[in-house]
């Protein structure tokens, strides 16, 4: 563990840093030569995908094609550590409960299903056949399916997520909440009704052609390390990359590459971004109508293909331009000359391609900000041509794919059709939950059952006392992982934790040894093929539990799930039927690296309600929530907080203490803040404070978060996640997409006791 301290970092992103964090991660688990050898096989034609993000592979025959976060998430499911049933046996689940997340995923590997004994308040070994009949039981006793509530991670593979919803589908219900609803949900939301369809429309090839790529609400360096790669490259070559993002970024600023000998010579690396916008927090939708005002001012549209593939054009160009200058740069945060500096980069550009995170999708309102970026990509035919397009970048490896398998709770009637007639069965029709919803239905007790293919629900949750009391009332809680987390100890009545296979592992079945199949971000399709020997011999894959699920839950059923789990070919089989785009899915799919998936706007096929591309027309919201609770304190200063991650973890899952390209060693609870607010509050960095956040339904409090100077707008702070998931309030949401509001929360800052005290 390293020292605790706050140091600046100098160095550019990637480079020696990232390589000795990769060695210090494989030889904490106790794999350096084992691990060695599988991070070479990550991402290669006949290995493994990483586990880690979903940005696709440029080079399927390079010597390594992994990055340092990705290394960590490997290392952490190849490691030698082992959770047995000796640790469940010393531990009551209060004692396991008051360790840190860090400290219960680094017990290492789960090896064999646990059950919650209420008695001696502790996890006791179970067998598969027991947890299965026990599943089987509460799911056969609920009034109605729709008191069972399915959640999916994104790390979960077509093939389980095919047969995941299948099993819930023929239960009885669409209640099958995802990680999208808590990320991507409006980008999905805002392109579909956009553009035709919730993907992303580039490629990795367009990235080479591109003149300008603009950046929104994004942190590659941390998120998605191998993305750095390509636009260093960009960068390399001339291509102009402008940065909208309140925090400065080391990786959007500089990065050496490990595998460039120059870079890794030099200790300054190589420049990623040729211009930085430190936009103020949730002010994109203004930065972005800004822009598009400035090109209407300038005349410079794609006036054909506006005609041809547009509607709307009318109305937004008029809304447009009666916009005030004054009130976009009051929102954005930017100076008018600031923002037609990155137009004129627009306006010269021929070929644009705009990226963002999840600091445009965690905000109230983040489908109209989406839309107001694709509206800035239509004005200049900026989709469906080489080098241009739009680039929602998604986290986990496998969380499109999971949506395309039909993970969702309000999918399309032809789905629903087509399912059905492949597995003889009528599906529900009824819309179910999304995340927000699950939590809400179990506070109601109306949800009675929950199950997680993988993930951390009641960590990366919002509202976390809500969530945490949500769980508590189910009848049943289950959890399929690898490792132990803190979810497993936010239990129902009764609970189990059943263990499975990693990515990295062998996965033999009856017919031999399997691979499974994942989308990245950009709809590329390819298989992924463990070499490791399962962690423990009790361990089934996430297929073969779900089958197993479902022989002991639906014993009508018509579908010979046993047999589908023998060979995943039978699977893929099945998905060719049901799911567009899979048609000869076994013969494209094992093409080294796999095939594209195809994206109908990226043909300029708008699939929309108009047959065309349409442009929407949002006004620059100006009745925030940050603004209602700053008018409700009066003096009283009200900051706007976004939850980030460190650089030593991804998602809820706890690498390290560390978040290196911030200067951050050795703590998870910090508070980063600007100078001058400091100087306003009349604090220091260096103390203790307590953050409460202010919501019309009242107070949340997060305690003892360390103040650290950093460049931040003024007015705006920034601290990790999961530990200030618990100041999102329930009801703080994206409209329409229902996405938790976690980038924009409003807060107060005290002097915590001790800092007092002191």
């Amino acid at each position: 563990m390293s020292k605790q301290a706050i140091k600046f970092y100098n160095r550019p992103a990637g480079g020696w840093g990232a390589l000795r964090s990769v060695f210090k991660h494989i030889h904490e688990q106790g794999i350096v030569t084992r691990g060695a050898s599988t991070l070479l096989r990550a991402n290669q034609p006949d290995g493994f995908d990483c586990p880690g993000c979903a940005w696709p592979d440029k080079n399927h025959h390079s010597t390594f094609e992994f990055c340092e976060n990705g290394a960590k998430a490997v290392a952490a499911e190849a490691t030698e550590r082992r959770v047995t049933r000796a640790l469940f046996e010393s531990h009551t689940v209060p004692q396991l409960a008051a360790h840190d997340d860090y400290w219960l995923e680094g017990q290492g590997r789960l090896t064999e299903p646990m059950r919650y004994d209420a008695a001696t308040d502790r996890y006791v070994p179970a067998s598969w056949d027991e947890s299965f009949a026990l599943i089987a039981r509460h799911l056969q006793s609920l009034a109605h399916p729709d008191e069972a509530l399915f959640y999916t991670s994104g790390r979960t593979s077509n093939e389980a997520a095919f047969l995941y919803q299948l099993f819930i589908r023929e239960f009885g219900t669409n209640n099958l909440p995802d990680c999208s609803n808590m990320c991507h949900e409006p980008s999905g939301t805002a392109m579909k009704e956009q553009i035709g369809i919730g993907k992303g429309t580039v490629t990795l090839d367009d990235f080479e052609h591109a003149d300008a790529i603009f950046i929104f609400g994004q942190n590659p360096g941390t998120n998605h390390p191998r993305m750095l790669g390509t636009l260093r490259e960009a960068a390399k070559r001339g291509c102009r990359i402008v940065v909208f993002n309140p925090l400065r970024e080391r990786g959007l600023e500089r990065f050496a590459d490990p595998q460039s000998p120059v870079d890794m010579l030099s200790s300054q690396g190589s420049q990623i971004a040729s211009s930085y916008y430190q936009v103020r927090i949730g002010g994109d939708l203004a930065v972005a109508k800004g822009m598009a005002k400035a090109v209407l001012e300038a005349g410079d549209v794609d006036e054909a293909f506006i005609e041809a593939h547009t509607d709307g054009y009318a109305s937004y160009k008029a809304e447009l331009l009666a916009e005030r200058w004054e009130t976009i740069v009051e929102e954005s945060g930017l100076s008018e000359e600031q923002i037609r500096a990155a137009a004129a980069i627009y306006i010269q550009s021929k070929a644009s391609i705009c990226t963002w995170g999840m600091g445009i999708t965690q905000h109230k309102h983040s489908v109209a900000t989406i839309q107001s970026i694709v509206n800035l990509l239509l004005l200049k035919g900026n989709i469906g041509k080489p080098g241009a397009g739009a680039c929602p970048v998604r986290g986990h490896s496998n969380v499109q794919g999971d949506r395309t398998m039909g993970i969702y709770e309000k999918p399309s009637p032809v789905f629903l059709e087509k399912l059905g007639k492949a597995f003889d069965f009528t599906p529900p029709a009824k819309h179910g939950h999304d995340v927000v919803g699950a939590i809400e239905a179990m506070l109601a007790g109306e949800g009675k059952v929950f199950i997680g293919m993988g993930g951390n629900f009641a960590v990366a949750t919002p509202d976390a006392d809500r969530t945490k009391l949500a769980l508590q009332q189910c009848q049943l809680t289950v959890h399929v992982t690898t490792k132990l987390n803190r979810s497993h100890l936010v239990h129902g009545k009764d609970a189990l934790i059943l263990p499975c296979l990693g990515r990295t592992e062998i996965d033999i079945q009856a017919q031999g040894a399997q691979g499974v199949t994942v989308e990245d971000s950009m709809s590329m399709v390819h298989i992924s093929a463990g070499m490791n020997p399962p962690a423990s011999e009790h361990l089934l894959s996430e297929p073969a539990i779900i089958a197993r699920m479902a022989v002991a839950a639906l014993p009508q059923s018509k579908t010979p799930w046993l047999w589908l789990i023998e060979d995943y070919d039978r699977i893929r089989d099945k998905i060719a039927e049901v799911v567009d785009g899979f048609v000869d899915f076994n013969r494209r799919v094992h093409v080294p690296g796999g095939f594209y998936l195809g994206n109908s706007a990226r043909e300029r096929n708008w699939q929309t309600s108009t047959g065309k591309a349409r442009f929407f027309a949002h006004a620059v919201p100006t009745d925030l929530p940050i603004k209602a609770m700053r008018a409700q304190h009066g003096e009283q200063p009200v900051f706007n907080l976004m939850t980030i991650r460190s650089h030593d973890q991804y998602n809820t899952t706890i690498y390290g203490l560390d978040d290196r390209y911030r200067g951050v060693f050795g703590h998870r609870r910090v508070c980063f803040i600007n100078k001058a607010d400091l100087a306003r509050l009349g604090m220091q960095a260096g103390q203790w404070v307590d953050m409460t956040s202010v919501w019309h339904d009242g107070e949340r409090e997060a305690k003892r978060f360390l103040l650290v100077e950093y460049d931040i707008p003024e007015g705006c702070l920034a601290s990790y996640y999961p530990e200030t998931n618990g100041l999102v309030p329930l009801s703080s949401m994206a409209d329409r997409a229902r996405t938790p509001a976690s980038k924009s929360v409003p807060v107060l800052l005290s002097l915590s006791a001790e800092q007092v005290a002191a």
